[in-house]
């Protein structure tokens, strides 16, 4: 009979509570913010460069959130 590993097994499962939860908040931080943005975008047509820089550097800090939830579940996939 085959030996079950629950320490693998809690950290498989909290890499994916770890991914789960931390690609949901930035994946709607992110609709959020580009709605903002296309929607500032069509009151304020002449200012559309200064609103897509300032939008592409804050949905930047937005993806940081989800890149630490990916590094903290490889962490948890590997060390196991």
């Amino acid at each position: 009979m085959e030996e079950i590993n629950y320490v693998k097994m809690a950290a498989y499962f909290g890499a994916a509570i770890a991914m789960g939860i931390g690609g949901l908040g930035p994946s709607l931080g992110q609709g959020i913010v580009a709605a903002k943005a296309v929607e500032t975008m069509g009151k304020y047509p002449e200012m559309s460069t200064k609103i897509r820089t300032t939008m592409f550097l804050a949905l930047g800090i937005i993806e940081t959130s989800s890149i630490y939830a990916f590094v903290v579940a490889m962490m948890l996939i590997i060390g196991s």
